[in-house]
């Protein structure tokens, strides 16, 4: 279930929004003016080892893309 930021074109709020699927149509409404212009942004995630860094994840997702290369 995705969080998708948000940017409002009316009155520059940026913002995030809960979304429970992936291909629901929904219509976002920014939470100050209440505009429907809207512009989907990046959205970035972020994930954390026992002792919050980030190394575990790291190393393991590079071993995983291993493709034999140089």
């Amino acid at each position: 279930m995705p969080i998708y930021e948000y940017t409002c074109q009316d009155c520059d709020t940026q913002f995030e929004k809960f979304v429970r699927s992936m291909t629901a149509t929904v219509e976002v409404k920014c939470p100050t003016c209440g505009g429907t212009h809207v512009k989907k942004g990046w959205s970035v995630f972020g994930t954390s080892g026992t002792d919050g860094s980030l190394a575990g994840f790291s190393s393991a997702a590079a071993s995983a893309c291993n493709t034999g290369g140089t």
